[in-house]
């Protein structure tokens, strides 16, 4: 099993910095890639940013500036770095990693539960 576990989630006001975690765990091969979309209510799930192994990354244009993606050292892990933080911004943030399983033969999509980031005006 693979686990995503997510934190760091919480309630600001605008202007305001939140930082997110994720550590995956399990049985890893290797990471090719991990991130984090979000999903405000009413809405679909969108790209929020992400890090390859190689170390690139891609945001969306609405939080280019903004927030900042990386990776721990062990490379299981991943950060989100929220700065100047809008009402819009609130939403069901999850963390995501394309991974292949010890013994797979394939990549996989996996995402964690969810942390909820509250943007107040």
């Amino acid at each position: 099993q693979v686990q995503l576990v997510e934190s760091g989630g919480g309630l600001v006001q605008a202007g305001g910095s939140l930082r997110l975690s994720c550590a995956a765990s399990g049985s890893i091969f290797t990471i090719n890639a991990m991130g984090w979309y979000r999903q405000a209510p009413g809405k679909q799930r969108e790209l929020v940013a992400v890090i390859t192994g190689g170390g690139s990354t891609n945001y969306a244009d609405f939080v280019k500036g903004r927030f900042t993606i990386s990776r721990g050292n062990a490379k299981n892990t991943v950060y989100l770095q929220m700065n100047s933080l809008k009402p819009e911004d609130t939403a069901a943030y999850y963390c995501y990693a394309r991974l292949l399983r010890t013994g797979a033969v394939s990549f996989g999509d996996y995402w964690g539960q969810g942390t909820q980031v509250t943007v107040s005006s």
